[in-house]
């Protein structure tokens, strides 16, 4: 493909393989001999086609290699998302483990892939992605950078956000990731995600953030991808110091 190389494959799991698609760029795209490497989590509902064919190759064009997965019950894999139910609290809690546990898995292959920079890696997430990508970066130093598309605090009191927060609040999590950029893309229209859970995060966040605010709704426009596609390479340039040293 343009820029690159786009590969299929699957990645032994925890329980079950995960369906996932690289996108590795041409040596020419890159100034240095191992690429910086993003991993992608798509929103609820969604898979990762969607994820690939929008952020995935904006990145691509900047020398950054994606790797994008399905998540637990979602595109490719096993089951199906309305099997979840907020009567069966148990089976929640244990698809969000699963899916960190994937996620982890998946930063994994990323640090041991010949063409990728380990010390260059970053976090992409989309709506339930974003709120699954603070979550699993802000327990692992290898996160250098974290990009959080529609995403925000959990909204308020109601049954299901009382149970996420138990097992993983969002508030909590962005504030141990620290020391690392963060960018929030968000809609000032978005009637999913609401500007003020937006702004709760971002709020929580410390040092270095910024927020980029799109005229619209839940998935952001093409300025928005850009941005962050522009965004993202910046901080993930080479550098010796180890986040949290």
């Amino acid at each position: 493909m343009p820029g690159g190389h786009k590969i299929q494959l699957e990645m032994a799991a925890e329980r079950e393989h995960v369906p996932a698609i690289l996108l590795l760029p041409d040596s020419s795209t890159s100034p240095t001999p191992r690429c910086p490497a993003a991993l992608l989590l798509h929103g609820f509902t969604s898979r990762k086609e969607r994820m690939t064919e929008g952020i995935g190759r904006a990145l691509l064009t900047h020398g950054v290699a994606t790797l994008a997965i399905d998540l637990p019950l979602h595109g490719a894999r096993e089951g199906n998302i309305e099997q979840l139910s907020l009567r069966n609290p148990l089976q929640l809690v244990g698809t969000w483990r699963l899916a960190l546990s994937d996620i982890r898995g998946s930063i994994d292959y990323l640090e041991q892939l010949a063409a990728v920079d380990p010390k260059r890696l970053a976090m992409v997430g989309y709506s339930l992605g974003s709120y699954l990508a603070v979550v699993a970066a802000a327990d692992d130093p290898r996160v250098r950078a974290l990009v959080l598309a529609s995403g925000g605090d959990l909204p308020e009191q109601t049954p299901f956000s009382t149970l996420v927060r138990a097992a993983a609040d969002p508030i909590r999590a962005v504030r141990k990731f620290s020391g690392c950029p963060l960018l929030m893309v968000n809609g000032r229209y978005d009637r999913t995600i609401k500007p003020s859970q937006a702004e709760r995060l971002y709020a929580a966040a410390r040092d270095p953030k910024q927020i980029f605010w799109y005229n619209g709704g839940h998935w952001p426009p093409q300025n928005a991808i850009e941005y962050a596609a522009e965004w993202l390479p910046a901080q993930l340039k080479p550098r010796s110091a180890e986040r949290g040293a």
